[in-house]
């Protein structure tokens, strides 16, 4: 299943029942798409199998475990020369996954390079992540901060 296009209706509401209920059980979710429970497990398998559910998670409330400013960093990295055993991006793609701080990253085309979704405790613990382990990662030319103020829609569902 590599396509969206290779999923049916039903796949497509069993997906949208998940995203909505990660841990429904199978007669549950029968219910809600009009199958037997077999045939939804058959499909929820299949699902798996193929990627297409990529994995079932608990979503954290950051605030609620201490976690009250969220930022979003525009990252941009010294450019690649020849003489560097090492591409700056591998370095920083390496370095990021070691920042428990930074919970999501992308690159991008434009002016920067990479997009940082960061959540920390306060403003003291930005600071601390910024200039002691972003700023001095090698790799890492410039950065500009946005801080969330409200959020307007937070969802992890995809539109199906």
């Amino acid at each position: 299943m590599e396509a969206l296009s290779q999923l049916d209706a039903i796949d497509r509401r069993i997906l949208r029942a998940l995203q909505g209920d990660g841990r429904m059980t199978y007669d549950v979710l029968a219910s809600v798409v009009s199958l037997s429970p077999s045939a939804v497990l058959r499909r929820v398998k299949r699902l798996e199998e193929s990627g297409v559910i990529a994995a079932y998670v608990a979503l954290v409330a950051p605030e609620r475990v201490g976690l009250g400013l969220t930022a979003y960093l525009n990252v941009r990295l010294e450019k690649h020369s020849e003489v560097q055993k090492r591409n700056p991006m591998d370095l920083f793609r390496a370095a990021v996954q070691t920042w428990p701080e930074v919970v999501e990253c992308a690159a991008l085309t434009g002016e920067m390079d990479y997009l940082l979704r960061v959540v920390v405790q306060d403003m003291a613990h930005y600071s601390r992540f910024v200039m002691d382990t972003l700023l001095k990662h090698p790799s890492v030319q410039d950065c500009k901060t946005s801080f969330v103020l409200d959020r307007v829609k937070n969802t992890t569902a995809v539109p199906l």
